[in-house]
């Protein structure tokens, strides 16, 4: 019986669990309920290979810096948000796109904290060094090597200038925002015998540290609360 005025609209098993936060948290995430987050810190991942102008395959994890960016910006915006909790487990990718990447987080007002678990490699350097601290998991792994360019390249000379350019960008925000030398860093990135087949430097958990480039070694719980601490004194300098 349907009463005058009412209207029933069947729907199907697909838009019913759509309609489900928890069953839509059990698909996403393999759990019901999920921690809400802290209102005043925001927590930002960048995983698998950074895309930049050029789409990669859909079977590759990655994170789009154009989805990046506007969520930089509304942080900076958001008065809530005091501070940002970055976590990089990252193989690389889009140089352009990941140097983005770095002026926006170290040109934030507010405090953020970096952590590298499991990978922040190539270009997820200079990410993971443009906050206010940066951490490393004992077991996290870094790797220093010069820009590879695939691909035809046409007219040699100038192909070659225009890299040479582009490395020194990389090394000049890497030695502004780490402790790192500029002789080392160089030593690292055109060390032989790290990489197979290759030039660069593989560092893991406390090397990075005892370089220079990483601040300390230390997880969630280590992070966080440096982020707190960064955050009080924020307030306080603002009383």
């Amino acid at each position: 019986m349907i009463l005058e005025g009412e209207c029933f609209v069947s729907q199907t098993d697909e838009n019913k669990e759509s309609l489900n936060p928890e069953a839509e948290n059990l698909k996403e995430l393999g759990q019901i309920q999920i921690p809400e987050p802290s209102e005043n810190i925001y927590c930002l991942t960048v995983v698998g290979q950074i895309e930049g102008h050029q789409v990669l395959p859909a079977q590759s994890k990655a994170t789009k810096y154009e989805h990046v960016i506007p969520q930089l910006v509304a942080v900076e915006q958001n008065p809530r948000i005091e501070g940002i909790l970055l976590i990089l487990n990252t193989a690389g990718g889009d140089v352009e796109a990941g140097l983005a990447i770095s002026e926006l987080v170290s040109s934030l007002s507010k405090p953020s904290v970096s952590i590298v678990l499991g990978g922040g490699h190539s270009i997820g350097i200079p990410i993971a060094v443009s906050c206010s601290r940066s951490f490393i998991s004992p077991t996290g792994t870094m790797t220093l090597h010069p820009i590879r360019y695939t691909g035809l390249v046409i007219n040699g000379h100038q192909q070659f200038e225009y890299l040479q350019k582009m490395q020194e960008r990389i090394n000049r925000f890497i030695l502004q925002h780490s402790r790192i030398t500029e002789e080392q860093l160089k030593h690292l990135m055109f060390a032989t015998g790290e990489l197979a087949q290759d030039i660069g430097t593989i560092l893991i958990g406390q090397d990075a540290v005892d370089i220079g480039l990483i601040d300390a070694v230390g997880g969630l719980k280590e992070a966080h609360q440096e982020l707190k601490r960064l955050i009080s004194e924020k307030r306080e300098s603002l009383n």
